[in-house]
């Protein structure tokens, strides 16, 4: 008789710590919480969008077509009462429904947003901001889009208004935030902010919200001529990702940082490395608040310690109560 033998189970790996990466079915649930908050102008008071911004963001809504002749059966609140005392006879605006409102989301999933400090990092967060985005959107019927950039590859999504594009963004956030690694022999690439603005032009012809969810990187002179060409037909809107120990590293001691296959040791007790370190974002801040600016562009800040959806919510409002309206 001869004795079985099998072999000894390997030990399975451990689940990646939750935040670190992104995952399909963790997106696919935040449909159920793309409510409560607008990307349309009359916010409320506590809204980016509100005051000056209002004008900026041209929602999905009505637009002025004519004045005609009252006819039965038009609704009064339409009335023009200027015209009609002017000529004796009622007459009434006449309005059209914007239909569509696309929106094209350039999500960034390179090597400096592989970076956390709290509950996730820069790269789950701006996965979650996308998600959310790309379901609100199809909620209310408009198309949604997206360019996925990484270091290397970038994925055009043409914008359509089904699930199934929805799916595929999701698919392609997914995949490229797996490729994110600590040891990776890859440098940062920052030219791959402005090639997916490039992108953008292209495929936001007229009328599109232009979503960039990203951390900055990369962001210079290019970036702001870019943008400006998009604004003349479109509108921005800026989510800036970022991590508190970026604005506000502690003074914890020695600590190594990774990056690019390179490991780093630095001394955190030092106050002038943290002064320096609280400089540089400074001065980042400070760039996408200038590009923001100059085009009154809304800007909108996430940050890694806390649930993307209620951050969200309490800084674009609640959503009016209206169908169709986001």
């Amino acid at each position: 008789m001869h004795e079985a033998v099998f072999p000894s189970a390997r030990p399975a790996e451990p689940a990646p710590a939750p935040g670190i990466y992104a995952h399909l079915p963790d997106l696919i649930r935040l449909q159920f919480k793309a409510r409560g908050f607008s990307f349309l102008p009359r916010q409320p008071v506590h809204s980016i969008l509100a005051g000056r911004h209002s004008s900026r963001v041209r929602g999905r809504g009505v637009n002025f077509e004519e004045i005609r002749r009252y006819l039965p059966g038009d609704d009064i609140r339409d009335m023009d009462w200027r015209v009609t005392a002017r000529l004796g006879k009622p007459h009434v605006r006449v309005y059209t429904e914007e239909r569509d409102r696309p929106v094209l989301l350039l999500i960034d999933q390179r090597q400096t947003m592989f970076f956390g400090s709290k509950r996730a990092m820069k790269s789950v967060v701006a996965a979650e901001a996308a998600a959310l985005a790309a379901w609100r959107t199809f909620d209310v019927g408009d198309r949604v889009g997206a360019i996925v950039f990484g270091d290397t590859d970038i994925i055009e999504v043409p914008p359509q208004r089904s699930r199934v594009q929805v799916m595929r963004i999701l698919e392609e956030v997914v995949r490229l935030n797996g490729q994110l690694r600590v040891d990776t022999d890859k440098g940062p690439n920052p030219g791959m902010f402005n090639e997916a603005m490039r992108r953008a032009t292209r495929l936001a012809t007229h009328d599109f919200l232009v979503c960039t969810v990203s951390d900055g990187f990369g962001v210079n002179g290019e970036s702001r001529r870019l943008a400006s060409e998009l604004a003349e037909h479109n509108d921005l809107l800026v989510i800036f990702i970022y991590d508190p120990i970026e604005a506000n590293l502690p003074a914890a001691g020695p600590l190594v940082f990774g990056q690019a296959g390179l490991q780093l040791e630095v001394d955190t007790a030092s106050a002038r490395l943290r002064r320096d370190y609280a400089t540089e974002f400074a001065e980042r801040q400070a760039t996408i608040e200038q590009f923001c600016r100059q085009r009154t562009t809304p800007r909108l800040s996430i940050c890694t310690d806390r649930d993307v959806t209620e951050q969200v919510r309490e800084r674009l409002g609640h959503a009016p109560s209206a169908r169709g309206v986001r």
